[in-house]
C-alpha cells in the first residue's frame, strides 16, 4: 500500500507521524510506502522530511514549490506511487496511523474497493461536518455517513477522478458513481497539537457549490443535451402553444395579444440558445472523454509498471 500525505506547515507534527507509522507497519506482512507531498509549506517542513528520508527508508517525498490543495497534493502522490491499494492521511495526527491497517485490510480481503473512515469524537467543524454529509447523502444517496474523512482506495478508482480543485471531498460519490463498493469503519479522532486547521469559515458556501457542481457532473456531464435539449424543447412547446393561442384570438376576435407575441419571443429565442448550448456540450463531452483516456494512458506511460 501507498500512504499518500498531504502536508501544508506540518513539520512539528511529521516526526511523530513517521514514529507512530513505523510502529503501525513494523508488524505487517504487506508491502507499504509513505508518500508525503510538501504543499508549498511556509516553515521547515521540507528540510524536516529530508531528514526523516535517511532515517525511515519506507519514506518517498514530493514537493509542490507554492500551495495547490490536497487535490493536487494526493494526485501527485499518486503519481508517485508504486502500490495498487492508496490511502489518504492528513500530517496532523488527528488520525492516528495505527488505524491505517484497519482502513485497507476490507480491500486486501477483497471485500471492497473503498473504504472510508468514520471519525468518532469531538472536533471543531462537527456541526458543519453533519450538514455537509447530510446534504451530500440527499443529493447522492452513497452509502456512508462520513464523506469527508481519511479513505483507502484501489487505484484504478484515481482514474475515474476529474482534475478540479477539491474533488477529493467527493471520491466516495465519484467512486459510487462508476460502480465501486463502498464502506466505511469507525476511526477514532484526536485533537491537533501542532501547528493550525486550514479550513476557514469561508469553505462552507464554496463547499455547497462544489457540491451542486459535483451534482451537475454526475447526473449531466456525460449528456448535457440531456438537460440543455429538453429545456429547449420545453420553452419550444410553450412558445409554439402560445402562438397558437394568439393565432385562434386573432381569427375568432381579431384582436392580437401583444405580451402572448412577447411569450413567443422570449421562448423561441432562449429555447434555441438553450439547444445550442446543449449540441455544444455535447461536443465537449465527446473531448473530455478523449482527453480522460489519453490522460490516463500518459500517466500509465510516466507511472511504468507498479511493484
Amino acid at each position: 500500500m501507498s500512504v499518500l500525505v498531504p502536508a501544508k506547515d506540518e513539520s512539528g507534527n511529521l516526526p511523530e507521524f513517521m514514529r507512530q507509522a513505523a510502529a503501525a507497519f513494523a508488524s505487517s506482512d504487506v508491502s507499504y510506502e509513505v508518500i508525503v507531498v510538501d504543499d508549498g509549506s511556509e516553515d521547515d517542513t521540507w528540510d524536516v522530511l529530508q531528514t526523516l528520508a535517511t532515517q525511515y527508508p519506507f519514506l518517498r517525498l514530493a514537493r509542490h514549490r507554492v500551495r495547490r490543495g490536497i487535490a493536487d497534493a494526493l494526485r501527485t502522490g499518486y503519481l508517485k506511487a508504486r502500490a495498487q491499494v492508496l490511502v489518504f492521511y492528513p500530517a496532523d495526527l488527528q488520525f492516528k496511523p495505527e488505524d491505517i491497517p484497519r482502513l485497507v485490510a476490507p480491500i486486501l480481503a477483497g471485500e471492497s474497493d473503498m473504504v472510508t473512515g468514520f471519525k468518532q469524537g469531538q472536533y471543531e467543524k462537527k456541526f458543519v461536518s453533519g450538514i455537509y454529509n447530510r446534504l451530500s447523502r440527499a443529493l447522492f444517496h452513497v452509502p456512508v455517513k462520513d464523506l469527508n474523512s481519511v479513505k483507502a482506495y484501489r487505484r484504478e478508482i484515481m482514474e475515474a477522478l476529474p482534475i478540479r480543485p477539491d474533488w477529493h471531498r467527493y471520491m466516495i460519490v465519484i467512486a459510487a458513481a462508476n460502480g465501486f463498493t463502498v464502506t466505511e469503519i469507525p476511526v477514532p479522532l484526536y485533537p491537533r497539537q501542532y501547528g493550525k486547521s486550514k479550513f476557514g469559515i469561508g469553505r462552507i458556501p464554496v463547499g455547497v457549490l462544489d457540491m451542486l457542481s459535483v451534482w451537475f457532473e454526475l447526473r449531466f456531464g456525460p449528456k448535457p443535451l440531456l438537460l440543455f435539449g429538453m429545456l429547449g424543447l420545453g420553452l419550444f412547446a410553450i412558445g409554439v402553444l402560445a402562438g397558437l393561442f394568439a393565432l385562434a384570438r386573432l381569427l375568432v376576435f381579431g384582436v392580437g395579444t401583444r405580451p402572448v407575441w412577447t411569450i413567443i419571443q422570449t421562448c423561441v429565442i432562449v429555447g434555441s440558445v438553450f439547444f445550442a448550448t446543449g449540441l455544444i456540450g455535447e461536443q465537449v463531452a465527446v473531448q473530455r472523454s478523449e482527453l480522460r483516456e489519453l490522460r490516463r494512458r500518459v500517466e500509465e506511460q510516466s507511472a511504468g509498471p507498479n511493484d
